[in-house]
């Protein structure tokens, strides 16, 4: 499937040696994510939904081709060449750990994901879900201050909605990586419980040792997310999981393409400003 996209250095690894072709199309739960290590992160949802089941399949979407990653220690003097060779064999590790279906890694500069008039990107997600037909889809949410993150979700966006609608995923989640969700009221959050297999959500982001020996202890930062969401989500209630992530549901603007993302999105910001403030006067 490489030829048909784009890039044509972009790549399709399937763990299991099967055909490329196949292993995206008996995809049911997709994640499309910027950087490598942003689908360990933020789409474990749908990996451990996946996970050794027999018909249900994981396929992952990296976007951009991480040369431009931040190093030190034993690879502070990688070329970003170098760089981009290193994060893409942590991101087929992180695939033959999860046992993915399939992980695609399109390979774009991450100035193709900014550039709002490059239509590139689109073009191959749509490929992707075309091929694939997933039921959920699983991206950054609009609310993520990553830059990129913003880039990867909008042409997600774009791409989902030039498909008929018959063909577009039931279900679509924005989610978590450089901005929590705690703060959209509950009424908009989707609360994923990620408790079971603490050992392979532990495997899958400590692969990406590039970015964890530099000291960004990722690795240590997302599951001490996930356990301090299934505490701090509710506060008159006991603790119903070990592990939570939150997600805001994005299936309504890839339905209707007459909702604008940005005024989506100030719609969750309005609603959690006025919770604030009820709250605030009724005692103050």
């Amino acid at each position: 499937m490489e030829h048909q996209y784009k890039m044509k250095t972009a790549q399709v690894f399937v763990p299991d040696g099967g055909h490329a072709a196949v292993a995206v199309a008996r995809t049911t739960h997709l994640a499309i994510g910027a950087h490598q290590d942003d689908l360990e992160i933020m789409a474990i949802d749908g990996i451990l939904a996946c996970f050794q089941q027999p018909d249900r399949w994981f396929t992952g979407v990296v976007v951009t081709n991480g040369a431009g990653s931040p190093r030190d220690g034993v690879y502070k003097n990688y070329t970003d060449e170098e760089m981009r060779a290193v994060r893409f064999e942590e991101q087929t590790k992180a695939a033959m750990v999860g046992g993915y279906s399939a992980q695609i890694l399109l390979d774009y500069p991450s100035s193709a994901i900014k550039d709002k008039d490059n239509k590139d990107p689109v073009h191959d997600l749509a490929l992707i879900a075309e091929t694939a037909r997933p039921e959920v889809v699983y991206t950054h949410n609009l609310a993520d201050k990553h830059d990129s993150h913003i880039g990867v979700a909008a042409k997600v966006i774009e791409a989902l909605r030039s498909l008929p609608k018959e063909e577009r995923p039931k279900k679509v989640y924005g989610c978590e990586v450089w901005r929590d969700l705690d703060w959209v009221v509950d009424e908009d959050k989707v609360a994923f419980d990620v408790s079971a297999h603490e050992n392979l959500q532990a495997a899958l982001v400590g692969v990406f040792d590039s970015q964890i020996a530099g000291g960004k202890r990722y690795d240590l930062a997302t599951l001490g997310r996930r356990k301090a969401h299934a505490t701090y989500h509710a506060s008159h209630a006991t603790d119903v999981s070990t592990g939570a992530v939150f997600a805001m549901d994005l299936t309504p603007i890839i339905a209707d393409e007459s909702q604008d993302p940005a005024a989506f999105i100030a719609a969750h910001i309005d609603r959690f400003k006025e919770d604030v403030l009820d709250r605030v006067n009724r005692y103050v």
